[in-house]
């Protein structure tokens, strides 16, 4: 098919889609299937998405019934209609917050369009992914594309892909497990087991990938579903849709799903003052996220309620914890000055090749704005606070690389490094350069912190 008819297709396609005041499905009008690139970051799967023409980025969040829209800073081009106010409720302990329903939207993913589709906005400055990942994320998305197509996520790869259900070919290969999932209240729910110590636990479990974490388990969900006493830490978990969520982190000794066995596994146990909407399901144990779920290669079938899976290239890394004990986020922009290659100029300032002439090599500077990432989250007993970090402080340098240089997910990967590693760190505080040198913490261990010249 030329391009030419490719198009016309399309415009007939959504004048009929205009025509329907009750469309409110994906459709792709021309392709079996669409393929879509997105970013992995921090484990969460961020990806381009058009909400009336306007392209934005969204997080994939299979944990989400219905499309939210936040983080409305230079979006005067978006154009919203139709709009009655409307509440939200998700974990956090502030409960529900203020939101703006909109009816009569065009959605575009890849080649999928969705007309007259309804989208919650949220105005609060404070429900942003974006300080969080440190790229720009407008939104959430989840039930809406799934339930439409089977989608595949190929984590290794990083691209998802819609296919329209009756093209698609269930994956018979010995390489895939299929299972049975649950879809309750538009979500998927899956079987697996966990070992805390010698028994082995049947679990169902959310699939949350617009959470960064590996497992979360509901304490008192069972019987035998509790913090071990020799080896946990207190930490900041997540800041869900009505606030911050606190809880105890620890490690499981293995957790199994299928045939498929990963060991010594992260995992969290939220406080459960902060778990009233989580708990309405009460089969429900906890959650398996994106620390979990990169590891494998997805196919999601809603309307059959199965999945398939396969292990990918990330399935053997370890399990880390932010040994730091630092929460950064992205914080506006900082002015940087850099050193610029040296240039041969005159005794007048001008730039030369050469010659016979008297020539002097000078530094010349520029000035750029950079992402500033501060100090949000610290942990009481960790070293890095020991040592003289606070909240508020501005990263700038990390073993002698400027901060300035990189991205947020790769400051935080210094953070995620084997306990005992030595830090050196610069901070701005109050236009004041400070440095501190730290180890990693050793979480698990019951001991004072350490600084880097500590035994």
């Amino acid at each position: 098919m030329n391009l030419i008819n490719k198009y016309v297709l399309l415009i007939i396609f959504l004048s009929v889609g205009y025509q329907s005041i009750g469309q409110k499905s994906f459709n792709l009008p021309i392709e079996k299937s669409s393929r879509i690139r997105f970013q992995l970051i921090n484990n969460i799967i961020v990806m381009p998405i058009e909400l009336n023409g306007v392209k934005l980025s969204f997080v994939l969040d299979t944990g989400v019934s219905r499309p939210i829209l936040f983080n409305l800073v230079n979006m005067d081009s978006l154009q919203i209609k139709n709009t009655e106010r409307a509440y939200l409720r998700g974990l956090g302990s502030n409960g529900s917050i203020q939101a703006i329903k909109s009816k009569g939207n065009i959605i575009k993913i890849g080649e999928a369009i969705a007309v007259n589709k309804d989208v919650s906005m949220v105005f609060d400055p404070s429900i942003n992914f974006t300080p969080r990942l440190g790229v720009p994320v407008h939104g959430i998305i989840g039930f809406d594309i799934f339930k439409d197509f089977v989608v595949e996520i190929n984590y290794a790869s990083k691209y998802i892909k819609l296919y329209k259900p009756e093209f698609f070919k269930p994956k018979t290969s010995s390489k895939w497990n299929r299972l049975s999932i649950e879809v309750i209240n538009k979500k998927p729910y899956l079987k697996g087991k966990v070992r805390l110590s010698l028994e082995e636990i049947p679990v169902k479990l959310l699939m949350d990938t617009g959470s960064s974490d590996a497992l979360w388990l509901f304490e008192g969900s069972k019987k035998n579903i509790k913090v071990s006493q020799e080896m946990y830490f207190n930490d900041f978990l997540v800041k869900g849709l009505s606030g911050p969520v606190y809880g105890t982190r620890s490690k499981v000794k293995s957790f199994s799903v299928a045939s498929f066995t990963l060991d010594k596994v992260n995992v969290a146990f939220p406080d459960s003052i902060y778990l009233s909407i989580a708990r309405k399901f009460k089969q429900r144990n906890g959650s398996i996220s994106g620390y979990i779920l990169k590891r494998f290669n997805i196919f999601f079938d809603y309307n059959g309620e199965q999945i398939w899976i396969k292990k990918n290239s990330n399935f053997k890394a370890p399990f880390y914890y932010n040994n730091s004990g630092i929460t950064l986020e992205q914080r506006g922009y900082r002015v940087v000055k850099e050193l610029k290659k040296k240039v041969a100029t005159d005794g007048y300032g001008r730039k030369v090749e050469g010659g016979n002439i008297n020539i002097e090599l000078s530094d010349t500077y520029k000035y750029e704005l950079k992402p500033s990432f501060e100090v949000v989250e610290l942990r009481e007993s960790s070293n890095a606070k020991v040592a003289g970090v606070m909240i508020g402080d501005i990263i700038t340098s990390i073993n002698n690389k400027p901060t300035s240089e990189l991205t947020l997910q790769e400051v935080n990967k210094f953070f995620y490094n084997k306990k005992g590693a030595v830090l050196r760190t610069k901070f701005r505080r109050n236009k004041k350069d400070l440095s501190f040198r730290f180890k990693l913490d050793d979480v698990f261990k019951k001991k004072s912190p350490q600084t880097e010249s500590s035994n």
